[in-house]
């Protein structure tokens, strides 16, 4: 058989009771006393304690006020800097503050600048990089058009010549450009040399004749050109 009799635990009341050991009060964020925190049972029902009828023991974090106000976010005046400190200190004025942020905002201004010029000259460099690897397929083609208007080939008015100035227009509005003629003066950083030739009527080595023409893509190098180079007799 079944003790109807009440335990003294419950005993005065159906509800269970509950026993609330978090030393912050969570709605006041006060410190606790001892002993605060038991709802329901005997002691009397709060309000919404009887949401929580299922729950035994709510536990709850081991903090201390301290550390609560720690935890609500970082000094203020870490966040501050050395001006601002002089500032609300009284050991600077307001004109020397606004000094400090006019200092901050020009160097800021040129950093962007910077970071805005060594951006577009790197957009450029790839441009001219792409541009490069397509105009590289074509360098055969235009190597053959020079080839036949230096045999006469190409006679002005006639149809392969109208077909070679296109195809030189075009490739000059990608920012190609064609260098490299007999007379100039001989510079081994865009010029290959593939034969010398000894001549009394020069006194530096100069270009004699044009193999192949050399090209640029904007300010890249695209190939260098192939010469005879005339150097001085003697």
């Amino acid at each position: 058989m079944t003790d109807q009799n009440p335990t003294p635990e419950n005993e005065g009341s159906d509800d269970p009771v509950v026993n609330d050991k978090r030393k912050i009060d969570p709605e006041t964020g006060a410190v606790r006393e001892p002993g605060e925190g038991q709802v329901g049972g005997a002691s009397g029902t709060t309000p919404g304690a009887q949401d929580d009828q299922a729950v035994a023991d709510v536990p709850g974090p081991d903090i201390e006020a301290e550390e609560l106000i720690e935890a609500e976010g970082p000094d203020v005046e870490t966040s501050l800097s050395d001006a601002d400190l002089d500032f609300l200190s009284g050991q600077s004025s307001a004109e020397d503050l606004a000094n400090e942020r006019l200092v901050d905002l020009q160097r800021v201004t040129a950093e962007y600048a910077n970071y805005r010029k060594r951006t577009e000259a790197n957009r450029e460099v790839e441009r001219e990089r792409s541009v490069g690897d397509t105009v590289k397929a074509l360098l055969p083609v235009l190597d053959d058009l020079d080839r036949a208007q230096k045999h006469g080939d190409l006679e002005e008015g006639g149809p392969f010549t109208t077909i070679a100035q296109k195809l030189r227009a075009a490739v000059e509005r990608l920012g190609v450009t064609p260098f490299g003629a007999a007379g100039e003066a001989f510079d081994p950083t865009i010029h290959e040399a593939i034969f010398q030739q000894p001549s009394p009527d020069v006194t530096s080595e100069q270009i004699a004749d044009v193999v192949e023409t050399g090209y640029y893509v904007g300010s890249t190098l695209l190939r260098a050109a192939k010469v005879v180079v005339a150097v001085p007799a003697g």
